[in-house]
């Protein structure tokens, strides 16, 4: 006996679009099945969108997901910026809002921002808090997404063991997800662009170093929820230079945008953006000598994933081609052929927006999962 969740994956597949094609596949009686797609659409799950082909007789409704009845929220958070959205069930966009924000400024300053904003979005709308159904949050740092909690992070002080999700999540009875931000930005792309690869990698280099890795279309996180540290992998034992981690010779003290930035005299990664965009020769050089530091790393990375993508995201994939040279210049010469004969080395297509479409992802994923509607339909015990 499928259960209501279970009978709406078969309508989101694309397996079946009508009651009659649900009891043929199932073998479930009609009264069952009706009783299942009723209890769907009365949730606000599913609706009638349409009538399918005709064998004789009357045409069949279509059934497919009700993308507009529920919304989801969702945040974007970075070192220096921040990006909010409210979006249909089918993760697409329907308000958004963004600004420079520093994330070391405290969870409390930044979180009471992040709540105004989704109120804001939601006035905008015309909605009410009730029609949202789930809430994502992305933060530079590792994240443990069941408790919705702050592992560590090196660019976020005083955000350690934060309980992020009750914070965030205040007023509304719904799920709250919590993750790293280069796994939702990885997730963005592999949705948008890759849906039909196995395995990318997505590389963000703003002011630090993170990766994300999607394999078989879900996040890989690791045992301690930590895969992707790659921005600190020790590359050169005798530098002088002390990453945020408090090591030396990290790949992120020599070639992330804060590095970047502090060689070249100028605040932050953004900055060093700006140079070369202007055709600066000397930010150019140490751009593109950044993404051949860089490559050493993620050379070893591709053969040992072997992914059909490797993107660049984050501020330095701004400057064109120049740190995106000296990744590929590295990577294909470090790397056995076999293994780079098919793999794509580009920048991001969706820019600034990869967290927030990866978040919304996540989070319909979550919503709209055979269990999370079973227990959603489940009837409430009695007070």
């Amino acid at each position: 006996m499928l259960t209501a969740g279970q009978i709406l994956q078969l309508i989101r597949n694309g397996t079946c679009r009508t009651r009659k094609e649900l009891i043929e596949h199932t073998g479930l009686s009609r009264s069952t099945i009706t009783d299942r797609v009723d209890r769907l659409i009365d949730a606000g799950y599913i609706h009638e969108s349409g009538v399918g082909a005709s064998g004789g007789g009357r045409p069949p409704s279509v059934l497919d997901v009700d993308a507009g009845r529920r919304l989801m929220l969702v945040a974007d958070l970075g070192a220096i910026h921040a990006r909010v959205a409210l979006t249909d069930l089918a993760a697409r966009p329907l308000a958004e809002e963004s600004a420079g924000l520093r994330i070391d400024l405290g969870p409390e300053a930044v979180l009471s921002w992040v709540r105004e904003c989704f109120q804001r979005l939601l006035d905008r709308a015309g909605r009410l808090p009730g029609d949202v159904c789930g809430i994502g949050i992305d933060l530079p740092g590792s994240v443990d997404h069941v408790s919705g909690r702050v592992i560590r992070s090196f660019l976020m002080p005083g955000w350690d063991d934060f309980p992020v999700g009750e914070a965030v999540g205040l007023g509304y009875d719904v799920p709250i997800l919590v993750e790293n931000d280069a796994n939702a930005m990885a997730l963005g792309e592999w949705w948008t662009s890759w849906r039909g690869s196995d395995a990318l990698l997505l590389v963000k280099v703003s002011t630090g170093i993170g990766t994300g890795i999607v394999l078989g279309g879900q996040i890989y996180r690791g045992v301690e929820e930590a895969a992707g540290n790659i921005g600190h992998v020790r590359i050169r034992e005798s530098d002088d230079r002390v990453c945020t981690c408090g090591s030396r010779g990290c790949v992120a003290s020599l070639a992330s945008g804060r590095a970047l930035a502090a060689d070249l005299g100028q605040e932050s990664s953004l900055d060093v953006v700006r140079l070369v965009q202007t055709g600066d020769p000397a930010a150019i050089a140490r751009t593109q000598e950044a993404g051949r530091t860089l490559g050493v790393v993620l050379a070893t990375a591709v053969s040992l994933l072997n992914p059909a993508a490797l993107v660049l995201a984050g501020d330095m994939a701004e400057t064109r081609e120049h740190y995106l040279t000296g990744i590929r210049e590295v990577v294909y010469r470090r790397s056995l052929p076999y293994t780079t004969r098919n793999l794509e080395i580009v920048t991001s297509s969706l820019g600034g927006r990869a967290g927030i479409a990866g978040m919304a992802v996540i989070v319909m994923e979550h919503v709209l999962s055979a269990a999370a509607v079973d227990a959603a339909l489940r009837p409430k015990p009695a007070a």
